[in-house]
């Protein structure tokens, strides 16, 4: 099934036509619960690996028999999503009490080979934003389940580019870690289904001129709402009707009729969710460069893992087929994933994307 963004509350353009020059696609993924098979794109599917070819391995020092099997965090999300709406049975909340982080594989040393978790697979042929060395359509991300690497303790994501019509026999079954950190570094198996939208830049990265106009703008647009929101002056007063329930009935119709509130940071700027492109938000932090350590090339966002596929400040993103369900946690979640404060993005070096890739969290 198609996702489709609305369109944006405003063209941002139209009113400030200096963000042209600030504009780029990005390729929302909308990853939703399915069933994907080995040569299709996926976030957490079989891959299209070849039999003969080594699987990627975890060899830093780090625990990785103790926290939650894999088993375990896949079948309560299978329990949950199954109860939506009632009660766990007695059979359900048994199981799920059983479900503890624990050393669950003690005779898994810290520098044994740890098989990674594979994470993603995306081609050229669905996610038109994704760009990898010349000749390799295919792209495979995988991660190791643990927040143990590296001085900031993060997970550490391995990249594999590919050329998709040199695979043959496909390897079966796939390796897997048989424990994660935490449960949130498991995602959910899901089909993808790409759609390119437009993004403008961060703010706080436009020039200092555009960011004022904008904010004022903005303020604007507040002092209009504020004009507007006079509920109890006039014809709409609780004197002019028979009982308050009639009243606040026609308040709530009014209400729903006004426009919501529009801000450039989260209807008008950067997609939330999933994504291949697009731009860096920094609503966490301040802006940060992200430069290739080979080249020194400002290295965009290949790829951002987000919890939400839109929260309530970025709603107006919610896909025009997902309005009747936008409070379901298949829609607004359905990876499962929180890393950092809730996203992490990976970034490649546009001179070459061979060269290593960097990561960064919001």
């Amino acid at each position: 099934m198609t996702r489709t963004t609305p369109p944006r509350p405003v063209d941002v353009e139209g009113v400030f036509p200096a963000l042209a020059a600030h504009r780029r696609t990005a390729t929302r993924l909308h990853p939703r619960h399915g069933v994907p098979g080995a040569g299709d794109s996926s976030v957490a599917g079989p891959l299209l690996w070849p039999a003969g070819e080594p699987w990627p391995v975890c060899t830093v020092a780090h625990p990785k028999g103790t926290g939650h099997l894999l088993s375990d965090v896949r079948l309560r999300r299978r329990i949950q999503d199954g109860a939506r709406g009632r009660d766990f049975t007695e059979d359900e909340q048994r199981r799920l009490d059983a479900m503890k982080a624990a050393d669950h594989v003690p005779d898994l040393r810290d520098d044994d080979a740890l098989p990674m978790l594979a994470v993603a697979q995306l081609s050229t042929r669905d996610v038109p934003d994704l760009v990898g060395p010349e000749g390799q359509d295919l792209l495979q991300v995988f991660w190791c389940p643990f927040e143990a690497h590296g001085p900031d303790r993060t997970i550490d994501v391995v990249l594999k580019w590919r050329r998709s019509a040199d695979v043959g026999t496909v390897l079966t079954p796939q390796p897997e870690p048989p424990v994660a950190g935490r449960e949130e570094c498991v995602p959910t198996t899901c089909a993808v289904h790409p759609e390119q939208v437009v993004e403008h830049e961060y703010l706080g990265l436009l020039e200092e001129g555009l960011q004022e106009e904008i904010s004022a703008w903005e303020e604007g647009l507040l002092d209009e709402d504020d004009d507007d929101d006079d509920y109890e002056d006039g014809p709409s007063s609780a004197a002019s009707y028979a009982t308050y329930e009639e009243y606040e009935a026609a308040m709530a119709a009014a209400r729903a009729e006004e426009p919501e509130e529009i801000d450039y940071m989260s209807d008008l700027s950067i997609a939330p969710g999933w994504k291949v492109g697009g731009f860096a938000s920094w609503h966490l932090t301040d802006p940060a460069p992200v430069d290739c350590q080979v080249c020194g090339t400002a290295m965009p966002p290949l790829l951002t893992v987000d919890k939400w596929e839109c929260d309530g400040a970025s709603r107006s993103w919610l896909p025009l087929e997902d309005r009747d369900a936008e409070n379901d946690p298949r829609v607004l979640d359905p990876v499962g994933v929180y890393l950092g404060r809730g996203l992490m993005r990976v970034h490649t070096c546009p001179a070459d994307p061979l060269h290593p890739h960097r990561l960064s969290f919001q």
